[in-house]
């Protein structure tokens, strides 16, 4: 099973490569575009684009008939693959965050340890000078 069923399907098969995504509407088709960061020499493509037709809905009042002017909505198909792309970037950026976080953590303790270093060392100096 895997994690992301519809972009699957779509054929992306290389997820962890997905840096960005956009969606544009031109005249009745949504349009998906998918930009990748590739490995060195990879002959994969960098971009793909999806195209999607819009639906043509129209709404229905609590008597049945239709109710005012058509409406167009998205494929569930799309709304479905930028669910999973928000997912994967989310996901991308909690761990980009986490890794800051730790950095920094880190950094906080090489300075702690700097410090208590140095004091010691001064304690040293105190007890040969005595």
């Amino acid at each position: 099973m895997t994690k992301y069923p519809k972009l699957k399907e779509m054929g992306v098969n290389h997820p962890q490569h997905i840096v960005k995504y956009s969606v544009n509407s031109v005249d009745f088709v949504d349009v998906l575009r998918i930009v990748y960061k590739r490995p060195k020499g990879s002959v994969l493509p960098e971009t793909r684009t999806y195209k999607f037709p819009r639906l043509q809905k129209s709404p229905i009042g609590n008597d049945g008939k239709q109710k005012g002017a058509m409406v167009m909505d998205s494929d569930p198909c799309l709304r479905a693959a930028v669910e999973e792309l928000k997912t994967i970037l989310a996901e991308r950026q909690e761990a980009s965050t986490m890794a800051d976080l730790i950095l920094e953590e880190l950094r906080l303790l090489e300075e702690d340890i700097d410090l208590r270093s140095n004091y010691i060392k001064d304690l040293v100096r105190k007890i040969k000078l005595s």
